[in-house]
């Protein structure tokens, strides 16, 4: 759990891409403990699930990269046993929450199947909410959900993962699997946003559009 009063680190302790230093305010978590809390909960995960055979769902669409670290990571040590989790991707058509396939097998596959769901930053919850509905319509026999980032903020809805990288504040981070309005997702570490870089893309995104 990461405070409210977490100041971060400067940027200049840091490989950050000159062309995007003024958009962040601060390094909030780095690169390297994003990996080594992503084989923790890689570990968490097999202790809890492993030896059976499961499902892997990923969503959004950023949350692809941590979704593949994660399964890398799962992986790694079991290259050699019959434990495996067959993926499929889910992602996340609009900011309403809705959810679409866009590739894998039908959900009813699921039926009587351990799955674990692959979120990179559960901020409200509803996207998730809405596909834990979903994918409890076809009857597995357990859900999990895994997290990277969960955001302490009270528009939330209360949903909890099973699975958890980082709780951190209420505030507005990008990183590789995180963008804003579709820039800033080179960075390697997790960073937040300055009010330069929120200004500066949102209206590149307005001007775009």
């Amino acid at each position: 759990m990461i405070s409210d009063e977490e100041p971060g680190y400067d940027l200049d302790l840091f490989c950050v891409p000159n062309h995007c230093a003024e958009d962040l305010d601060k390094v909030f978590i780095s690169h390297g403990l994003l990996l080594d809390r992503t084989e923790k909960l890689a570990r968490d995960v097999m202790e809890d699930m492993g030896g059976h055979h499961t499902v892997a769902l990923c969503v959004p669409k950023a949350g692809h990269t941590f979704f593949a670290d994660l399964l890398d990571c799962i992986k790694a040590p079991n290259r050699n046993s019959d434990r495996f989790i067959p993926m499929t991707s889910y992602c996340n058509d609009q900011s309403t929450g809705a959810i679409k396939v866009t590739g894998g097998d039908n959900l009813s596959t699921l039926a009587g199947k351990k799955v674990l769901i692959v979120e990179d930053i559960i901020d409200m919850g509803k996207t998730m909410q809405t596909l834990l509905s979903l994918v409890q319509q076809h009857k597995p026999k357990m859900v999990e959900v895994a997290s990277l980032l969960v955001k302490r903020t009270p528009r939330s809805i209360g949903h909890r993962p099973d699975f958890v990288g980082f709780e951190i504040p209420n505030k507005f981070v990008v990183w590789y699997a995180l963008d804003y309005n579709e820039y800033l997702r080179n960075l390697n570490h997790v960073c937040v946003i300055s009010e330069t870089g929120k200004a500066k893309y949102k209206s590149e995104a307005e001007s775009s559009g």
